[in-house]
């Protein structure tokens, strides 16, 4: 029995160090580097291009020197716009303010029978369209609510045609009219340098007195105080560079 725990001993003496040898030998692994999240940064400028949808609400009225004086109807001018828009942008915090020039080729076409000369139609058209704006948004990592507001100016033309024969009667040719816009927008970041969106301006044009003068002679036809507004709704897509993302703790 003696020698059985005089054994006993002697192994446990022996296996002791071994496993505290054993213990001291697995290796140290540090702590995981904490996350860095990707914060993306609308800073920069930016040249892009749309497309999309408007509409231009037009009211007549004749007015003197015409013979007959009084309103002649209203119609929407409606069609397709594609251009681009150039502007620069920075942001500090979750702000983002920027300035934007825009230019679109239009055909929005749109007329009305007169309800004051009978036999006459109406007739409008925008060709073209500018914006000059400025920003102010809120990020929310790479989305960006914005609102916009500034100068517009459109590319206007006017006629008066016979409806029996569908010859124009009277003309005013091309005309630049100035206004002021407003509008809002939502834009997602989709890559480092890249973002598309939508976004919707309202046009306020000024009102105008026109005469119309006949294509083959030139003399007086009529006059008439137009009255015009534009919707627009667009689809974006921009490319921006400088400083698209930070590496943020």
């Amino acid at each position: 029995m003696k020698k059985y725990l005089l054994a006993t001993v002697a192994l446990i003496a022996f296996a002791a160090p071994a496993a505290a040898a054993d213990l001291a030998a697995r290796p140290y692994t540090k702590a995981p580097p904490p996350a860095i999240a990707a914060v993306y940064d609308w800073t920069g400028f930016y040249i892009g291009a749309n497309g999309g949808w408007g509409s231009s609400h037009k009211c007549w009225d004749s007015v003197a020197p015409a013979l007959l004086l009084g309103p002649e109807g209203c119609h929407d001018a409606t069609g397709g716009v594609a251009g681009g828009q150039l502007g620069y942008r920075w942001q500090t915090g979750t702000w983002v303010f920027g300035l934007e020039g825009q230019g679109n080729w239009a055909d929005l076409r749109g007329s009305n029978a007169s309800t004051l000369f009978l036999g006459s139609r109406n007739e409008s058209r925008i060709d073209a369209f500018g914006l000059i704006t400025g920003q102010i948004g809120y990020a929310a990592n790479n989305v960006l609510f914005y609102v916009k507001g500034g100068a517009a100016v459109t590319a206007d033309r006017f006629r008066i045609r016979d409806i029996p024969t569908g010859i124009v009667t009277g003309t005013t040719g091309d005309d630049t009219r100035w206004g002021a816009s407003v509008g809002a927008g939502i834009e997602f970041g989709f890559a480092p340098n890249w973002s598309a969106g939508v976004e919707y301006n309202h046009l306020f044009m000024q009102d105008r007195t026109y005469t119309f003068t006949s294509p083959v002679t030139g003399a007086f036809f009529a006059a008439d105080r137009i009255r015009q507004d534009v919707d627009l709704v667009t689809v974006r897509v921009n490319y921006r560079w400088g400083g698209p993302v930070i590496a943020k703790y």
